[in-house]
């Protein structure tokens, strides 16, 4: 009698047929940095959870996500990788070129893993996609050479008919913004199209740039890839309405937010990716082993409540190719 009640604490103690109590299933940590606002929670950062967790991951359980914002100031992106890193994070998700070039700055051994990247080789960040090398590999949402820049060009001509001269934004601070700056000048000759460059990358060269802006008789606006806008988007859409000025963004979430129009990668669905890489990479695989992800769907977006607001009347033409149309 005495022995079966002892059974059962037997078997709690014991834990195995070995003997020996199982060791408990390690939580991984896993530290993401974007260049946008914490608050809410920016649509690429829930992609990448929601990736996470498609992939079966619990957070809490099996991993535990600590995410860093760097509120549109990408200087701060070194003292957030800091943190992550005296955190003994597992793997680092970056976000943008900065943030990803910032991270290789700050580890040689941590996994990296980039997302909502333009452009990574032509940023320096990897200089092979099939074979990446190091610790850093990720998923992109737009490369380099493949147009983007001049098709921002393109659509935005199809949206203001008779435009002759326009604006463009561009940070040189962002590794790729030569790239960015060649496309669409390429593209403006190609369209007979005079351009007006502008260089912005803190509060007060922004201000500058749309002030002159709005003495160059420009009509319309192309705005380029950069951190810096992606997390000042509001900034940027109240600048161009207050000048009225036609504009076309990089990432969904400026017209997701009441700028015109934008085209480009998906960069939700980059960190989405991302999450897969992850995943790969806490199961054993190294990053210098695992491809960058490319996009390969590019998506037009359009705030139609914007364009009357600006007494714009988008051509049905584009309206009807358009991936989403904001009402």
């Amino acid at each position: 009698m005495l022995a079966r009640l002892l059974l059962p604490v037997a078997l709690l103690v014991v834990g195995s047929p070995d003997g020996h109590a199982q060791p408990a299933a390690k939580v991984h940590r896993i530290g993401i940095v974007s260049p946008l606002a914490a608050s809410p929670e920016p649509p690429t950062v829930r992609a990448f959870r929601q990736g996470l967790r498609d992939l079966g991951h619990v957070e809490g359980k099996s991993v535990v996500v600590e995410a860093r914002y760097a509120e549109g100031r990408p200087e701060i992106f070194p003292d957030l990788l800091a943190d992550l890193l005296k955190r003994k994070v597992d793997v680092i998700v970056a976000g943008s070129s900065i943030g990803a070039l910032s991270a290789k700055k700050a580890t040689s051994t941590v996994p990296i893993v980039f997302a909502g990247v333009l452009d990574p080789i032509g940023s320096g960040i990897v200089a092979n996609l099939a074979r990446p090398g190091g610790n850093i590999t990720g998923a992109t949402f737009g490369a380099g050479g493949s147009g983007v820049a001049a098709k921002l060009v393109e659509l935005l001509r199809e949206a203001v008919p008779g435009i002759a001269r326009a604006a463009v934004l561009f940070n040189s601070a962002e590794p790729a913004s030569t790239e960015y700056l060649r496309e669409v000048h390429t593209a403006a000759r190609n369209f007979k199209l005079t351009i007006d460059q502008f260089d912005a990358g803190d509060d007060a060269a922004l201000e500058k740039a749309f002030a002159a802006m709005g003495a160059s008789g420009a009509q319309g606006l192309v705005v380029t890839g950069s951190a810096y806008f992606g997390g000042n988007r509001a900034k940027l859409i109240r600048a161009a309405a207050e000048r009225r000025l036609p504009a076309i963004y990089f990432f969904s979430l400026f017209p997701d937010n009441g700028g015109l129009m934008s085209y480009g990668g998906s960069a939700e669905d980059s960190y989405r990716r991302a999450a897969s890489h992850v995943d790969k990479i806490l199961k054993g695989a190294k990053p210098a082993d695992l491809p960058v992800d490319q996009a390969t769907k590019y998506e037009l977006v359009i705030n139609l409540k914007t364009a009357r607001a600006l007494g714009l009347t988008m051509p049905r033409a584009l309206v009807l190719r358009a991936d989403r149309i904001i009402e």
